[in-house]
C-alpha cells in the first residue's frame, strides 16, 4: 500500500496527542449543566421533570441552570441581540453539559423545544456554544410510551456536535407520574431519570477536560492555514 498522501496538508495534519486525551489538566469546579424544557403550560410536565432532574444533578455535585423559554422569539422573528436569545447563548457558552427535555406533540418535539435549539449556532464569533459539550435527552408523553422525541433530539445533538450520552428517558402518561406538589413519584421511570443524570455526570467529568481537543479538526486547521496564508500574502503585497 502506498504511503503517499498527495491530498493531505502536512501543515494541518497532527498526530494524536495522547497526553491531551489521557492526561489533560483537571478542572475542579462543579460541572456546569444547562437544562432546556419544551412547554409553557402552567403545569408543564417537561418542566417538572427537568426540575426533578436538576435536583438529582445538584445532589451529584453539579451547578445547574434552567432556561425559561417564555418570551423567547421564534427563530428569525427577532435579531440575535434579543435579551432572551442572548441569555440562552450566554448560558450555553457557560455550560459544559446540556439536558434537553421535551413533550411529544404530534409525534415530535414541540416547536418551543426546537426554537431553543435553533437559536444556538454552531459558531458564535470564535466561540462554539454547543460543540464538545455532553448532552442528556428526556421526553414526557401524554399517552403510551414513545421514543420519537428523544430520537429526534439525538439527531439534533449530533448535528450540534455534542457528545450525546447513550442512555435516555421517556415517561409515558406523565400526568400520572407527578404529585400535586410537582414532585416525581417513586417508580421505574424515576429510577431511569436518575440513571440518565448519573451517566451524564460521568461523561461530563470525562469529556470536559478534553472537549477542546476532541473537537479540534483537520478540516478546520486546513481552513485556518489557508486564511493565515492569505493574510501573510496580502501584507506582502
Amino acid at each position: 500500500m502506498t504511503q503517499d498522501f498527495p491530498a493531505l496538508r502536512e501543515d494541518a495534519f497532527c498526530p494524536i496527542d495522547e497526553d491531551a486525551l489521557l492526561r489533560p489538566a483537571h478542572k475542579t469546579h462543579p460541572p456546569r449543566v444547562l437544562m432546556l424544557y419544551g412547554s409553557l403550560r402552567e403545569r408543564s410536565y417537561s418542566r417538572l421533570m427537568t426540575e426533578e432532574a436538576a435536583r438529582v444533578l445538584t445532589r451529584f455535585g453539579a451547578e445547574v441552570r434552567i432556561f425559561d423559554p417564555k418570551d423567547l422569539p421564534l427563530p428569525d422573528a427577532a435579531s440575535a441581540d434579543h435579551p432572551k436569545v442572548q441569555e440562552l447563548r450566554d448560558l450555553s457558552l457557560w455550560s459544559e453539559a446540556h439536558v434537553w427535555c421535551s413533550p411529544e406533540r404530534h409525534g415530535a418535539m414541540t416547536g418551543i423545544m426546537k426554537a431553543q435549539i435553533d437559536w444556538l449556532p454552531l459558531a458564535l464569533g470564535g466561540m462554539r456554544p454547543t460543540q464538545g459539550r455532553t448532552l442528556a435527552l428526556m421526553q414526557v408523553c401524554g399517552g403510551s410510551q414513545s421514543f420519537n422525541t428523544v430520537n429526534q433530539l439525538r439527531i439534533l445533538g449530533r448535528w450540534m456536535r455534542m457528545v450525546t450520552i447513550p442512555n435516555q428517558s421517556s415517561v409515558p402518561k406523565a400526568f400520572t407520574e407527578f404529585e400535586e406538589n410537582g414532585r416525581m413519584k417513586p417508580s421505574p421511570f424515576y429510577n431511569r431519570m436518575v440513571d440518565v443524570m448519573e451517566e451524564l455526570m460521568k461523561f461530563t467529568l470525562l469529556v470536559r477536560d478534553r472537549a477542546d481537543y476532541l473537537v479540534d479538526r483537520y478540516s478546520e486547521r486546513v481552513e485556518s492555514a489557508e486564511d493565515l496564508s492569505k493574510r501573510v500574502n496580502q501584507r506582502a503585497i
